[in-house]
């Protein structure tokens, strides 16, 4: 294929990537499907329950041509960008588009403090918004919350009850239920919260939430990375 000044242009763009792998998907709407992986470095926040703390500051600089080399060479349809937070890397949308066009459906697990207003139709996002118990709460842009697609997924990890009613409070006063297709997501923090506590809060709830669990880390070794 003849490439067009733009393509070889946009190729050429850079990431600084922290790790790019091929593993099963353990989170959200996609969960259990196989998926490629790419980790992009930095990350603006400092959650307490953070469990990738590695891709803050580790990582190289790789061309999208580079980016799109590794993929290829695995065997998934889905496609994740995660971080950190990826939105920091202003070359990520045209990652997005390049994955598109190589024929992946394409996820996005952002935090809620960079709005998504300019990420594609296309990409699925899944926004981790911050409980009280991440300490970085103050960061949330609630504005995102409008800009979700009825199909995106929105997520929230919890370490404890005031996490949980955080959640409760924030599903209930931007009625999520009737702008999302799917409840939000409540995840308990891993090792912080017995997955067994935070299912019987949400059986006991009137506001509708969905439970989410990091299924990777009870498929695979809970501290290896590159899973």
């Amino acid at each position: 294929m003849v490439e067009t000044a733009n393509s070889t242009e946009r190729h050429a763009l850079t990431l600084k990537v922290n790790e790019i792998f091929h593993s099963i998907q353990g989170e959200g709407t996609y969960a259990l499907y196989p998926c490629i992986f790419i980790r992009l470095t930095g990350c603006n926040l400092r959650c307490t329950w953070c469990d990738t703390t590695y891709s803050f500051f580790e990582g190289q600089g790789q061309s999208l041509a580079e980016i799109a080399a590794q993929v290829a060479g695995f065997n998934a349809n889905l496609a994740e960008i995660t971080g950190g937070e990826p939105l920091l890397q202003k070359n990520v949308y045209a990652l997005m588009d390049m994955l598109a066009e190589q024929g992946k459906k394409v996820l996005l697990e952002t935090s809620g403090s960079i709005l998504i207003d300019r990420v594609p139709q296309y990409v699925h996002i899944i926004l981790d918004m911050k409980a009280p118990g991440s300490a970085e709460d103050a960061k949330n842009k609630y504005e995102n919350l409008s800009l979700l697609k009825r199909t995106d997924d929105l997520k929230i990890v919890v370490t404890n009850r005031a996490d949980f009613d955080f959640a409760l409070d924030l599903a209930a006063r931007h009625n999520l239920a009737t702008k999302l297709d799917r409840p939000a997501i409540v995840q308990p923090a891993f090792g912080q919260l017995e997955p067994v506590e935070l299912g019987e809060w949400i059986k006991d709830s009137t506001v509708p939430l969905r439970m989410g669990m990091q299924l990777h880390k009870y498929i695979y070794e809970p501290t290896l990375r590159a899973v």
